[in-house]
């Protein structure tokens, strides 16, 4: 597969990722606005500002976004992201928006997170359920995703389902503490709750490899999952050095 054409936009954040990515892998940018030949492989940050529509478009792809563990300092406002610093890591996924953990990769990734894992909570006694942004609704067709996953939760289990999204007024760390189990399509608030020792269920097909909601009574973490995670997602350092491109160009080129 050939190098991909990195497409960036005015926003900042994506325009900071863009430039690290293509300085890291020798790469060529191109505004969004200005890019058309979509039998080129292409790479951009977020799916915002035209580069959902340039993916939807292209055969083939690398999709930029916050990272599963440690992500960059942000607040959410108006059940928008604000982003403080990027001083976390971003998953880099090739043709698709997340991986799916599978793998066999050793822990030393994972063990410079210094990540705190809890035990699975003994106290579980309902289940969250955690309703997409408007922005991922639109992109992703998720409209009719909260009352389908209610239906679909209730063939398995009859614990009370607590709604909850950005603008909640009750935080999630809050919630966790009593929770059961953590259902979403695929928020990384997922990997939150199982580090806090809850379980975490996803219906989007590639994280559904990560746990299915038929299985939401067996109360089980894969924690290898978290080893392969690990090596799915970089700094901006490690981006733009160029580790994170030797690393997929290993496995894609």
């Amino acid at each position: 597969m050939e190098k991909p054409i990195v497409l960036y936009t005015d926003h900042q954040i994506n325009r900071t990722l863009c430039y690290s990515f293509a300085v890291g892998a020798g790469l060529l940018m191109c505004h969004v606005d200005n890019f058309s030949d979509y039998s080129k492989t292409i790479a951009t940050y977020g799916y915002l500002r035209g580069t959902g529509e340039a993916i939807q478009k292209s055969k083939n792809f690398y999709y930029m976004d916050h990272g599963y563990f440690n992500q960059s300092s942000r607040i959410f406002e108006k059940n928008k992201t604000k982003i403080i610093d990027l001083d976390g890591y971003f998953r880099v996924v090739h043709n698709d928006f997340w991986h799916d953990g599978s793998g066999s990769q050793p822990d030393d990734r994972l063990k410079k997170l210094k990540l705190k894992f809890k035990d699975i909570n003994k106290n579980g006694e309902y289940i969250i359920l955690s309703d997409p942004t408007d922005d991922a609704k639109k992109f992703y067709n998720l409209y009719e995703w909260s009352n389908k996953t209610i239906n679909e939760i209730k063939k398995y289990t009859d614990r009370p389902i607590i709604l909850h999204n950005r603008s909640s007024k009750t935080p999630l760390s809050h919630l966790l503490k009593k929770a059961w189990a953590f259902v979403s399509d695929h928020s990384s608030a997922g990997f939150k709750a199982m580090l806090e020792g809850v379980p975490a269920y996803f219906t989007n097909n590639t994280l559904s490899n990560i746990g299915q909601i038929k299985n939401i009574e067996k109360r089980e973490i894969n924690y290898l999952v978290f080893n392969n995670l690990a090596y799915e997602q970089w700094n901006i350092e490690e981006i733009k050095s160029g580790d994170c491109w030797g690393h997929l160009s290993k496995k894609f080129l």
